[in-house]
């Protein structure tokens, strides 16, 4: 194991080692945040509602993630049904979109603190806040065969309810303290439906959903919609990221992975740069061009129709071969010379003699030369060489 690998592995050793103490010896903090999300199981998050969603309103619940404007501008004149929007801001041209919607038969349910603008103005409402500081509240409904089903608020309860109240409006419950009562839930005629509004959207979150006696306020509230079909906008006008990141970096666990191979990551670049070399470029050899250049030179010749001179050449390239590889010599072409390349070679006599007397042909510079006579000399030639 080399030096290299060793480093690695220490490294590795201690990141983990580290990673365990933390994970150990954290103290699991709860998240108290308000943040009325339907995938949080934090206290106060809406995963439980979520779930019993069904239960509670019955029927049928079409949940939507976009904004009331975008969802009804494709459906104009949809069936009576309910709308449901917990803590969720929308913008005028979702607000009238809703108000047509109630005015048409339909009954819209807001579940939040947020109500600000247009909305107060057009359902003729004002907010008010309370002077109570102690954390602790109580929820009831002014009907008689509701009273005892109230719901105590003691963890961080929101301070608002209405003031003044139009006299379409008509109270169904309210907030009890040490500094006073006032109401927190109003059911507001609007054309042909109804817009209920609750102030107080802490009773439908995990922490109190999930203690004992508390689910029969949350059924007393929603008892007050009819039974249909009821549309949940999750979100108003903007979108909760699906992304994988938020995905991973929401779990502990998978966060804790995704750091530690994003540093396991950064070693691996940082030990692995300095040993790799940068790429040599490849040289490519230097091409031989002799046998292109011979094939010009023989093309050129040929363009010009000179055989006499080509002959002559092929003749002296033939026998400097024949000096050189049989070591003969080739100053005179008679029988002794043609019995030893006939000897050296293994080619036939007749063929020899042949090439002879084209040779002699060619180096005679008063000899009449036709192209036959240099395709036949070059024939022989090469087939003697080869």
């Amino acid at each position: 194991m080399n030096k290299t690998f060793k480093l690695y592995g220490i490294i590795f050793i201690i990141v983990m080692v580290i990673l365990a103490i933390l994970e150990f010896s954290k103290n699991e903090v709860t998240d108290w945040r308000k943040n009325f999300d339907t995938e949080k199981k934090s206290p106060f998050g809406l995963y439980v509602f979520n779930q019993e969603a069904q239960k509670l309103l019955g029927d049928t619940i079409k949940k939507i993630t976009v904004s009331p404007y975008e969802y009804y501008r494709f459906d104009k004149n949809p069936k009576p049904h309910n709308l449901l929007f917990i803590n969720k801001n929308f913008d005028d041209e979702s607000l009238n979109k809703v108000l047509d919607q109630v005015s048409k038969g339909s009954d819209a349910f807001l579940i939040t603190e947020n109500l600000y603008g247009k909305i107060l103005d057009t359902l003729k409402l004002t907010y008010f806040v309370q002077t109570n500081y102690e954390d602790e509240n109580t929820l009831k409904l002014t009907d008689s065969k509701f009273r005892k089903d109230s719901l105590v608020l003691e963890k961080f309860p929101g301070r608002f309810g209405f003031k003044r109240i139009d006299k379409n409006a008509q109270i169904l419950g309210s907030v009890e303290s040490k500094d006073g009562n006032g109401a927190d839930f109003l059911k507001i005629k609007f054309g042909k439906g109804n817009v209920y509004i609750h102030s107080e959207p802490l009773f439908i979150t995990n922490y109190y959903l999930l203690k004992p006696g508390n689910e029969k306020y949350v059924q007393d509230v929603f008892s007050y919609l009819p039974k249909r079909e009821t549309v949940w906008f999750t979100d108003s006008a903007v979108f909760k990221s699906r992304s994988a990141m938020r995905f991973i970096l929401s779990n502990p666990p998978l966060k804790y992975a995704w750091w530690l191979l994003l540093g396991g990551l950064l070693l691996f670049v940082f030990f692995n740069a300095k040993r790799k070399q940068r790429i040599v470029p490849i040289v490519e050899p230097l091409k031989n061009k002799s046998v292109e250049f011979v094939k010009s030179i023989g093309n050129l010749y040929l363009q010009e129709g000179d055989f006499h001179d080509m002959m002559a050449k092929k003749a002296q390239y033939f026998l400097h071969r024949i000096r050189i590889d049989f070591l003969i010599d080739t100053q005179k072409l008679d029988e002794d010379f043609a019995k030893k390349l006939h000897l050296k070679t293994g080619k036939s006599q007749d063929k020899i003699n042949e090439a002879i007397a084209l040779i002699k042909k060619g180096s005679d510079p008063y000899s009449a030369v036709m192209r036959e006579d240099l395709i036949r000399m070059n024939t022989l030639l090469d087939e003697i060489l080869n």
